[in-house]
């Protein structure tokens, strides 16, 4: 069969992918095989996952309305805890309406393919994340990519009132940020739609954690649409598009993967809800955060290896080839260190890197475990 073919291919080019046997994720630790490692390949960048207030929120919310929504959202799966999540979000963010996906992918197809027809054109920055990617390729829209936080390239590329400019706020793999004052600036005086995907972002930048757009000094009504996802700072799952009430009750009757998929579990909705309620007053672990990102750039800035411009959680070193950065995470591991090895076609051919991410979890003893684990690899 071709899939054989396939994916012997990709062995022989050392870029196989298998699941981890990973036993468990406890803070800022990961069992695995019977052994701990400190964990530096996840997304908990606040290390909510396991906060006590989360726990005892979805415990609640289960014994409430029991494990499940039971049905999608326009049947009888919306409880009385997700409209609570929905206006908390609201009042966080400054957003007008907001609805709630199972995940950041389909909250991203949902919008991509309910919004554009063969009549549009979709804009995409050409490190977005695959689900936005994807998205474009299965709307019916001209997908247009410009290079990376090239606004010139953008610039050039753009058609009057045609259709929807999208980026990311905090690049997945990169760990840069957009230039969010410009790319405005370009929707406005052409008179496209702009969408943020602030998966990485929301929760660790801006003014009580409110994400990028804050950071750079701009309101949420800046852009069109405002999607972001709890499982990265908010430490649960699940994600939610934000925007106008217009935008909101459009996606409610034509977004797809909204109508026809089981809601949120309540325990699960409950959890993000409390969740919420710590990141806003959880100052003093974004500032921690963003020491141990100053420590860990100091520390390895003599490495002969590439770090990448980035001030956020996503540290990315990058080492080139596959066989050698699957090497060095090996290494790592032995060392009790488990880092993501990331290999094409995430990120392009012959960028093959670590992606390390820090936590807020983390200690500045942990941190300098890993920077001398580095240097004693390398």
């Amino acid at each position: 069969m071709p899939f054989n073919l396939s994916l012997a291919g990709r062995a022989a080019a050392g870029l196989k992918r298998s699941v981890p046997a990973i036993d468990r994720v406890n803070g800022r630790w990961l069992h695995a095989g019977g052994e701990q490692y400190l964990n530096f390949a996840g997304n908990d960048y606040l290390g909510l996952s396991r906060a006590p207030e989360l726990q005892a929120a979805s415990e609640q919310a289960a014994r409430d309305y029991g494990v499940g929504a039971v049905a999608s959202p326009l049947v009888v799966g919306h409880q009385a805890i997700h409209r609570e999540l929905e206006a908390e979000l609201c009042d966080w963010l400054g957003l007008e309406a907001v609805m709630l996906f199972s995940s950041g992918f389909s909250a991203n197809q949902a919008v991509v393919k309910a919004l554009l027809g063969k009549e549009h054109t979709l804009w995409q920055d050409r490190l977005n994340h695959a689900s936005l990617q994807e998205a474009g390729l299965l709307s019916p829209a001209r997908l247009v990519r410009f290079a990376h936080n090239d606004m010139a390239a953008l610039e050039g590329r753009l058609r009057p009132s045609a259709g929807l400019i999208v980026s990311e706020g905090v690049f997945s793999m990169d760990g840069d940020t957009a230039p969010w004052p410009e790319l405005v600036k370009l929707a406005r005086q052409s008179g496209n739609w702009l969408m943020i995907d602030d998966a990485h972002g929301l929760g660790v930048l801006g003014n009580e954690g409110r994400g990028t757009l804050d950071e750079q000094g701009l309101a949420p009504t800046s852009v069109n649409i405002f999607m972001g996802t709890f499982g990265k700072a908010l430490g649960v799952s699940g994600a939610f598009v934000g925007g106008s009430r217009a935008l909101v009750e459009y996606l409610h009757n034509f977004g797809r993967s909204y109508i026809y998929s089981t809601h949120l579990p309540p325990p699960q909705a409950a959890a993000v809800l409390a969740a919420v309620r710590l990141v806003r007053r959880a100052d003093d672990k974004r500032a921690h955060l963003r020491n141990l990102v100053s420590q860990f750039r100091a520390g390895v800035a003599a490495l002969p290896l590439q770090l990448l411009p980035s001030a956020t959680a996503i540290q990315p070193l990058v080492v080139g080839e596959e066989a050698a950065t699957l090497a060095l995470a090996a290494a790592l591991k032995q060392q009790g260190l488990w880092t993501g090895a990331i290999r094409p076609p995430t990120v392009p051919k012959g960028s093959a890197r670590l992606r390390i991410t820090l936590s807020a979890a983390h200690t500045e003893a942990d941190v300098q475990r890993l920077i001398d684990a580095l240097h004693s690899a390398l």
